[in-house]
């Protein structure tokens, strides 16, 4: 293996070489070009709040402390906004010493505004998964705007596998910018090693900017597609004024940014979170891009990308044109065998203003 983000089928072969377990097989389309969907168990625990283990304790260690009760996922269960949740998942990893991994909401959760990280024994940091680690993997899920439906098998999170130096730096993305037109905007502002993705808040044809979480609404089954009525849920957001946008604190908006963003297929990209020194706001809980994200021959022409938005303490005035995060990318270790796009039918390519596939 060369240094970089392991591709599909890398990621099939840690399958076979035992360096991924479990005890069911893969879904057909569980293995990502750069990425790997993890299942949920067949058990969930409510626990009093969120946690990490902390060196020399496991995971289960610490729901005997603070579990509350025990929920079955077998059937499919009711997850509740304001709460959290601790579940096993199915996959768990006894990785090579020199692979480590990081993990991340799928785009969907993301757009559904369900906050989840994954826990590791001994874990210090959540969704960080340490080179050689051996152990279980656990996924902690909070509902915050709506309540979902979730079953043993769905898929939630998932999980990049890395070996060496994968990021580029400044440098190394701007002469990438230059050959593969990374963002639509022309010059690319690029520091701290990301390339810099703005707010549109100009909107459509019809004034549509974006989306904004309704409370107290049904349930979302996170398995089923198209399946709920997009106003039962969301509120739809027009221009306002000269493109501004009050974020109330606590409230959640779907929006998108201004670029298009491209993926070439050696690489791969992720949406870091944004310097709370310039905004009292969070984007992007969701950050993987893979490759052929945008990228022509896997039927896209340079895809926005979809920003999950939430102001914390005050309310924050979005102006259109305001940059609102960083896309970091990074090598892939080899070419993946399939690309994200048309191929895979992808939910999100050639995508502009979009809610998530649970949305007719």
């Amino acid at each position: 293996m060369t240094g970089g983000i392991l591709p599909d089928r890398e990621i099939a072969s840690l399958f076979q070489s035992g360096a991924i377990v479990a005890p069911r097989p893969l879904d057909p389309d569980q293995i990502q070009p750069a990425s790997l969907d993890l299942r949920l168990g067949p058990k969930a625990f409510r626990v009093r709040a969120s946690f990490l283990p902390g060196p020399g304790r496991s995971v289960r260690q610490q729901l005997a402390r603070f579990s509350l009760h025990e929920i079955d996922l077998s059937v499919g269960s009711v997850l509740e906004t304001g709460c959290v949740y601790i579940v096993p998942l199915i996959e768990t990893l006894r990785l090579p010493a020199d692979v480590r991994a990081a993990a991340n909401p799928k785009s969907s959760t993301g757009r559904l505004d369900i906050f989840t990280r994954v826990i590791t024994d001994g874990g210090r940091e959540f969704d960080k998964v340490a080179a050689g680690y051996d152990g279980p993997l656990f996924l902690e899920i909070s509902p915050r705007t709506f309540p979902i439906v979730v079953r043993e098998g769905s898929r939630l999170s998932q999980i990049r596998f890395r070996t060496g130096e994968a990021q580029l730096s400044g440098a190394e993305l701007g002469e990438l910018h230059e050959r593969e037109n990374l963002v639509s905007s022309g010059e690319a502002d690029i520091s701290g090693g990301g390339i810099a993705l703005s707010i549109d808040l100009s909107g459509d044809a019809s004034g549509l900017v974006g989306y904004r979480g309704k409370r107290h609404t049904g349930v979302v089954d996170v398995d089923k597609r198209g399946a709920q009525r997009v106003a039962d849920f969301w509120e739809p957001i027009h221009r306002a004024g000269e493109g501004e946008l009050v974020l109330d604190p606590d409230e959640f908006y779907i929006l998108v940014s201004k670029e298009a963003v491209h993926v070439p297929p050696a690489f791969a990209a992720e949406m870091t979170p944004f310097d709370p020194l310039v905004g009292e706001f969070r984007v992007h809980y969701a950050g993987f891009f893979d490759p052929g994200f945008g990228h022509s021959p896997a039927g896209g022409r340079g895809s926005r990308a979809v920003l999950e938005v939430r102001s914390h303490e005050v309310p924050f005035i979005l102006e259109d044109g305001q940059i609102v995060g960083r896309l970091v990318y990074e090598r892939m270790a080899s070419l993946p065998d399939r690309l994200y796009g048309s191929a895979l039918n992808s939910n999100y390519q050639a995508q502009g203003l979009k809610l998530s596939k649970h949305f007719a």
